[in-house]
């Protein structure tokens, strides 16, 4: 969360984004008139990636301040294109939705948030896998985890109706996997920051798979295989899932390749990028995959349905398979195939 007490007019946020041309001055300038409740340049520009919450070397948040900005002004190709959306969004949480579902499981497993997504965004036959096999399933706005409302001018969502969110789920009486990391960063991260007390025990979807892979040896067949691997732009709020990711890989036996677009210097997918630069966000795209391919990857794994479902056609043209998190557990214990390139 911004705290202006914190920034220091470094400039670092901005002068280091990958998508502006920005020096010092200009950096400075920018922040000073959001700081000033004022518009700027960086509103049309910014597509939401998070990489500045991680440049800032004081902890400020400069991202939030943008999309906080974003919101408030809301002129920029971000609100205009997610504008309808957002609406809705915001309809459903204020009038009441009937797009939620809920499939019982067994009563001593936890529930698995599908978040707001459709089921039929992640791969077919997740539901049916047997790692998931007794969990009770829950989707729907009333779910939704609010927090990737900022990649589409709703910032501001998550502190109105988070609190509705949480005590949704906390109905379930169960413990949480969230399958999507933004519910996780809702619960782990935006919760504290709002103050929302998270009654129930939850647990990020990385941790979950390391742990049934962990009671599960016996049933795996090691894969042996380099991939690379597609952050979504919520891993800059909990770095410590990298751990966990890197535990499934050597669970597994896959090898994730070193290369120039990982940790600080991962890219987006390019989701948002559409709604301001289609070049851009086909040249990110694309220098993505070439890092990927340049350095033997036999695949990208992907652990977001929206980085899922922009990536695929380019991925696709460039010839390199690409795999969700979940299919890519399937494969060690035999429930899918690998794909064919």
């Amino acid at each position: 969360m911004w705290d202006a007490a914190k920034c220091d007019l470094c400039g670092d946020c901005l002068i280091n984004c990958r998508y502006v041309d920005y020096d010092k001055n200009k950096a400075v300038s920018d922040i000073k008139l959001l700081r000033e409740g004022k518009a700027a340049d960086i509103l049309d520009s910014c597509i939401t990636c998070n990489a500045c919450f991680q440049y800032c070397p004081t902890g400020a948040d400069p991202a939030n301040l943008i999309y906080k900005m974003q919101e408030k002004i809301g002129t920029g190709p971000i609100i205009a294109t997610f504008k309808h959306f957002i609406d809705g969004v915001t309809r459903a949480f204020e009038q009441g939705s009937k797009d939620a579902q809920v499939i019982e499981g067994d009563p001593d497993k936890p529930a698995l948030s599908f978040d707001s997504f459709l089921f039929k965004q992640f791969p077919e036959g997740t539901l049916e896998s047997m790692m998931f096999k007794g969990m009770t399933v829950v989707r729907g706005r009333r779910y939704a985890s609010l927090v990737g409302m900022a990649h589409m001018g709703g910032e501001s969502l998550a502190a109105r109706y988070g609190q509705k969110v949480i005590e949704g789920l906390a109905e379930l009486g169960k413990d949480i996997v969230y399958l999507h990391n933004e519910g996780y960063v809702l619960a782990h991260v935006k919760a504290r920051e709002l103050g929302i007390a998270v009654p129930y025990k939850y647990m990020h979807l990385f941790e979950y798979l390391r742990d049934y892979l962990k009671n599960n040896q016996n049933d795996i067949t090691r894969l042996n295989k380099k991939v690379a691997y597609q952050p979504n732009c919520a891993v800059r709020w909990i770095p410590e899932q990298d751990v966990w990711l890197q535990e499934i890989f050597e669970l597994i036996g896959v090898e994730r390749v070193s290369r120039k677009y990982e940790g600080l210097n991962a890219l987006c997918c390019g989701g948002p990028a559409m709604g301001v630069n289609m070049e851009l966000a086909l040249n990110i795209q694309n220098d993505n995959i070439k890092d990927a391919m340049d350095n033997r990857a036999e695949a990208m794994i992907t652990i977001c349905p929206m980085c899922d479902y922009v990536l695929r056609g380019q991925t696709s043209k460039a010839g390199l398979p690409q795999v969700f998190i979940t299919d890519l557990c399937r494969m060690a214990i035999g429930e899918v195939s690998w794909p064919v390139s």
